[in-house]
């Protein structure tokens, strides 16, 4: 689904394909970002143009939330956020953000934008996953109000390693 949501320093908008020299330097090629994802670090910018190809037709699909994160002061495309399935019925969260724009607080408001579109289409909770290494990302999750459910070790496909993932829940603010 094509859609734009707005906080007060961030645009999440759709990708498109102008949008791979950016993706692929900013983070789609930084084995650091990528650490923790199910996808390797791309090894040049065509991975990049096709990865985009092909999500822009998963756009036709109503369930499909994928968003490029982009600074509004100067239309810098940050990172990515999206909605990477719907296990049991509930929406869970992915996203990655390159690395020059950690610790600015910025995947915690993109979160949070993402989450409360999610509640307002009625979705009573949302779960997010993070390996307990990715320290960044658990924080994050906690910012956004997640509640630890529970922890599985589990391999990252394509990674032949074994990570603890810590499993989040957050729920949607009572009326």
């Amino acid at each position: 689904m094509k859609l734009e949501l707005e906080t007060e320093r961030l645009m999440l908008r759709p990708f498109q394909k102008e949008d791979a020299e950016m993706m692929f330097e900013g983070w789609a090629s930084d084995p650091e970002v990528t650490k923790f994802l199910t996808w390797n670090p791309h090894e040049n910018v065509e991975v990049t143009r096709q990865l985009l190809s092909f999500w822009e037709k998963e756009y036709e699909k109503p369930e499909r939330l994928n968003f490029a994160i982009v600074l509004k002061k100067n239309q810098r495309l940050i990172g990515g956020i999206d909605v990477v399935g719907y296990p049991e019925g509930i929406p869970e969260i992915g996203y990655c953000l390159s690395r020059a724009y950690w610790n600015h607080g910025y995947m915690s408001e993109a979160c949070r934008a993402l989450l409360d579109y999610l509640f307002a289409q009625g979705y009573p909770e949302v779960a997010i996953n993070a390996a307990e290494e990715n320290i960044g990302s658990n924080r994050v999750i906690q910012k956004c109000g997640g509640e630890k459910i529970g922890e599985e070790w589990k391999e990252i496909p394509n990674k032949g390693q074994r990570f603890k993932i810590c499993r989040y829940l957050v729920k949607a603010p009572r009326p």
